[in-house]
């Protein structure tokens, strides 16, 4: 398995450190988990389309955007 290492502000990190029960690695993988399957189902999609590329590239660049702003949400 490989190993990835976060830089979070250390205001969120300390309030992570108020809840020692939650295995926060595992957190970050479900959630990385989820955001690669929405790509994927985006990417399933707009492989379908009959854009042009230079369209297809722009929208997939704005939904994924959108999607990655409400994530952050």
């Amino acid at each position: 398995m490989a190993n990835l290492t976060l830089s979070i502000p250390d205001d969120l990190y300390e309030e992570m450190k108020r809840h020692p029960e939650i295995r926060w690695s595992e957190v970050a993988r479900q959630s990385l988990r989820t955001k690669l399957h929405d790509l994927r189902r985006l990417d399933e999609l707009l492989g379908k389309s009959r854009l042009a590329q230079e369209d297809e590239s722009a929208a997939a660049t704005k939904v994924k955007d959108t999607v990655w702003r409400r994530q952050k949400k």
